[in-house]
């Protein structure tokens, strides 16, 4: 593992930031389905993957999304990749935080095209009420 010193501040910082934003969209919650890995759900559906701790080494520090209109947008950032297990033909994509930084708002965006992709429609609908 390395230590807290060698990671991004800034990295880690933009990591928790997304994982804040996404829990502010209606019924979403924070799951770990596997040890050490944080996702966030709408229901029962993950809409973004958060990882592992940033102090683990074994993995880069980032996002994942689903998104199916801005994906060839957000392969254009430095390090981001298809999401791996078949998820990438699906429009998911691994957003790296540890690469350099990665403007906030276009964050915030596709944060909000990956909740409305995997949310129900009711619940999506809730965004655009005033």
């Amino acid at each position: 593992m390395r230590s807290v010193s060698t990671v991004s501040k800034q990295a880690a910082k933009a990591r928790q930031a997304a994982i804040e934003l996404a829990l502010s969209y209606p019924e979403a919650w924070q799951d770990e389905p596997w040890e050490g890995d944080i996702v966030v759900k709408v229901r029962k559906k993950v809409f973004v993957f958060a990882g592992a701790d940033p102090s683990d080494a074994r993995w880069p520090v980032g996002i994942g999304l689903k998104l199916p209109v801005s994906k060839d947008e957000a392969l254009a950032v430095p390090g981001a990749s298809p999401s791996g297990y078949g998820l990438g033909k699906w429009g998911w994509v691994n957003i790296p935080f540890d690469q350099g930084p990665v403007d906030p708002e276009l964050i915030g965006d596709w944060i909000e095209e990956s909740y409305r992709a995997v949310a129900p429609k009711t619940l999506a609908a809730r965004l655009d009420e005033p």
